[in-house]
């Protein structure tokens, strides 16, 4: 087993996926990526994953991912920390979250998101 470090390009996709910018997280995928958010089902593929996000997207007013471990072994990284959601209603909720990519060269052709979404949309 070969660990490494994070790639540079990690604090950037949290960047933009912060920034609600789905045109530049997408340039983070594989064109035939799968992209899992916490248990809802896989989806496949850009154009579906840009409709999965953007749908997400729509449901929230913001977020801020704070990273507070990662892993490299191979092509998997893993990324540990905590996401502070900003709801539509104004109020915030913080989740720890766990993501798991396996990368194709420095592309995601496997994005897992290990999180319990229930309470950001409990009232």
């Amino acid at each position: 087993m070969t660990i490494g470090t994070a790639p540079e390009w990690l604090g950037s996709l949290f960047d933009a996926i912060d920034s609600k910018d789905t045109e530049t997280f997408l340039e983070y995928l594989t064109d035939d990526a799968k992209f899992r958010f916490g248990s809802a089902p896989a989806v496949y593929g850009v154009e579906t994953i840009r409709s999965a996000v953007d749908g997400f997207f729509d449901t929230i007013k913001g977020s801020s991912h704070a990273l507070t471990n990662t892993l490299v072994s191979g092509s998997t990284l893993v990324c540990e920390g905590e996401v502070t959601y900003q709801r539509l209603n104004g109020s915030e909720l913080t989740l720890p979250f766990v993501n798991v990519f396996e990368l194709s060269g420095k592309l995601i052709s496997h994005y897992k998101i290990y999180i319990d979404i229930a309470p950001l949309y409990a009232e």
